[in-house]
C-alpha cells in the first residue's frame, strides 16, 4: 500500500502530546491524518491534516471516526473498546487490537494475563469494591503496606497509592483495584518492544527511571539504564517475553522492577509510544514515534540503539501555580550543550501536569545525568 503523498488515512485516537510527537513523523512522510479528541484546545490540533471533536469512550464518537481511515491507532488507553472492536470485524486496521487494549485497560486483568502467561509480577489481590480491602486487612488476609492501585483510568501517578494504614484507604475511588505486594526494588527499568504486523520485532535499549516521591511520575529517564549487562539481557527476554503473550502491533512500553536480588517483574505496560522514550527523539537512530509509525504500517523496523547516551526530564506544573503557562528560565537551559526542550503546547499549567520535557544529550551519561539536575533546578513550569 502506499502511504506517502497519497489518499491513505491514519487515524489517530487522543490529542495530546504523544500524538502531537507522532505527527513529527508523519509529516515527515507525508501521511495524511486524522485526529479525535474532546478538547479543542488539544496539542494535536496544529499539525494533523484533519481535526475531530468527539469523547473517546463514545461508542458512535469513535466507530464514526474510525470509518473515516485505513489505519486507527491509540495515543491513550482510555478509548471505547467495543468500537474499535466493531470497527476490526468491518474491515478497518486497528493497532493496538481491541482484545490487546481490553486486557491492558483494566489493571486487574492486566495482572492476571501475566499469571496466565507465566510472565513474572508483584503478589496481588483483586478486589471489586475498596471495602473489601478494609475486610481483607481486619481478617489478616492482606498486610500492610501495599499499593493500591485502580483497576481503571489511572495515569501518570493518579490512581496508584502506597497504603501503610487503613486511613490512607480514606477519599480513594470506592470501585475495582488491586492490592500490590510493596516490592522492595534497586531500579524501576523500561524496555520499549516495536512489533510490526509481519511479526518482526526490535527493542529499544533499557532504560531507568528515577521517580518524584510525592507526585509518583518519573522525573528522569536515563538511557541506556546503568545497569549490569546481564540484568539488562534479562528485562529485554522479558520485555519481548510479553510481547509475544500479547502479540500486540506497534510499540509496548513495558515497565519492571528490578529486585534487590536482580530478579525482574513488570509492573505495567502500554501499548503505544511512551513517557519512557522520549529520548529517542534526540538519542536515538530511530525515535520511538517514528518506530511506532513503522510498526502499524507493516513496514521495515528502524535501528533501535542510542547514537549518544540520553537523559529526559519531565517538564510538569510547578506546585501552587494554576493558569496560563510560563517557562521560566527557559532561555538558561537553552545555553547548556546537548539540551533540547519540547513545549506540548499546553496552554494551561496546573501542580504536576505534563507540559513538556526537556532531552539531554552527551558521551558521558554521567555528565548527562548532572546537566539534567541542572536543567531540574533552572526551569520552572508557572502561571502568569
Amino acid at each position: 500500500m502506499n502511504y506517502f503523498s497519497s489518499d491513505f488515512k491514519l487515524g489517530i485516537l487522543g490529542g495530546g502530546q504523544l500524538g502531537k510527537m507522532l505527527l513529527y513523523n508523519t509529516r515527515k512522510f507525508d501521511i495524511y491524518t486524522c485526529v479525535l479528541e474532546a478538547s479543542n484546545k488539544a496539542p494535536c490540533k496544529i499539525a494533523c491534516d484533519e481535526f475531530h471533536l468527539g469523547d473517546l469512550m463514545d461508542y458512535n464518537a469513535v466507530y464514526n471516526f474510525g470509518k473515516q481511515v485505513d489505519v486507527l491507532t491509540i495515543e491513550i488507553e482510555n478509548v471505547n473498546v467495543d468500537a474499535l472492536e466493531t470497527l476490526e470485524n468491518e474491515g478497518v486496521k486497528v493497532y493496538p487490537a481491541s482484545n490487546t487494549l481490553r486486557t491492558i485497560q483494566n489493571k486487574a486483568k492486566q495482572k492476571l494475563f501475566y499469571i496466565d502467561h507465566n510472565i513474572p509480577t508483584a503478589d496481588f489481590s483483586r478486589f471489586a469494591y475498596i471495602s473489601e480491602i478494609e475486610d481483607a486487612v481486619a481478617n489478616g488476609g492482606l498486610k500492610f503496606p501495599f499499593v493500591w492501585k485502580a483497576a481503571q483510568f489511572g495515569y501518570d501517578g493518579n490512581g496508584v497509592k502506597v497504603v501503610r494504614q487503613l486511613s490512607d484507604l480514606d477519599g480513594l475511588p470506592k470501585g475495582e483495584c488491586i492490592a500490590e505486594n510493596l516490592v522492595p526494588f534497586k531500579n524501576e527499568l523500561a524496555v520499549i518492544v516495536a512489533r510490526n504486523a509481519s511479526g518482526d520485532t526490535k527493542t529499544f535499549p533499557v532504560v531507568e527511571m528515577e521517580f518524584h516521591p510525592e507526585a509518583n511520575q518519573v522525573e528522569y529517564v536515563i538511557c541506556p539504564a546503568r545497569i549490569p549487562d546481564d540484568v539488562a539481557r534479562k528485562a529485554t527476554e522479558v520485555a519481548l517475553k510479553v510481547s509475544k503473550a500479547f502479540n500486540h502491533v506497534g510499540l509496548l512500553a513495558v515497565e519492571m522492577f528490578q529486585t534487590k536480588d536482580d530478579a525482574i517483574l513488570v509492573n505495567e505496560v502500554a501499548p503505544r509510544p511512551h513517557n519512557s522514550g522520549h529520548q529517542t527523539i534526540e538519542a536515538s537512530y530511530t525515535s520511538q514515534f517514528e518506530q511506532h509509525l513503522r510498526a502499524i504500517l507493516n513496514l521495515p523496523l528502524g535501528r533501535t540503539d542510542n547514537k549518544v547516551g540520553g537523559v529526559m526530564v519531565n517538564l510538569v506544573g510547578a506546585e501552587g501555580y494554576t493558569g496560563n503557562v510560563v517557562y521560566q528560565n527557559i532561555e538558561n537551559i537553552m545555553t547548556m550543550d546537548g539540551v533540547t526542550p519540547h513545549i506540548y503546547g499546553k496552554k494551561q499549567t496546573r501542580p504536576f501536569r505534563k507540559m513538556g520535557h526537556v532531552t539531554i544529550v552527551n558521551e558521558d551519561l554521567n555528565e548527562a545525568r548532572r546537566i539534567a539536575e541542572e536543567v531540574k533546578k533552572s526551569i520552572k513550569v508557572i502561571s502568569e
